[in-house]
């Protein structure tokens, strides 16, 4: 069952234009990360502490129709807040890889499957090797299966 309630869009304008394109668009359009022509997905989760839905495009690591949600912030220090949200409620949320958003169980995956789904993450997206390295933290791996 899709997410419902109220929808607060990010703060930050580019991830905020390109979720709104990519919806509209029924994911034709801004659906790549910026300038690289790398392939994005569209994850809604419910806020923890708000309870507002909340939306974010992530790099698409696809494999066996399972998708890796890597929580990199581009390399910072800290944990993205979304990652934060899907700890706290890991069965509201939904992915959409395309025209139409589904509903996805989200699990924290840990030893040698991270390392398999690190190595598919780095293999769509290199930069995330760099990300590993300057951040000082490890990186969250999160695995989204579809659920009905």
């Amino acid at each position: 069952m899709p997410l419902t309630g109220e929808y607060e869009p990010s703060p930050i304008a580019w991830v905020r234009e390109q979720v709104e394109a990519y919806e509209r668009s029924g994911g034709r359009e801004a659906n790549t990360l910026r300038d690289t022509g790398l392939p994005i997905i569209v994850v809604t989760t419910r806020g923890r502490r708000s309870g507002k839905l909340r939306k974010f495009a992530l790099m698409r690591v696809e494999h066996n129709g399972e998708y890796a949600l890597v929580a990199s912030k581009g390399g910072a220090p800290d944990h993205p807040e979304w990652y934060w949200n899907l700890r706290a409620d890991p069965r509201a949320v939904t992915i959409q890889d395309g025209p139409e958003p589904f509903d996805v169980e989200v699990r924290e995956v840990d030893g040698e499957e991270r390392e398999q789904w690190w190595q598919r993450a780095v293999a769509c997206y290199p930069p995330y090797a760099e990300y590993q390295e300057r951040a000082g933290r490890r990186i969250p791996v999160l695995v989204a299966r579809r659920v009905d």
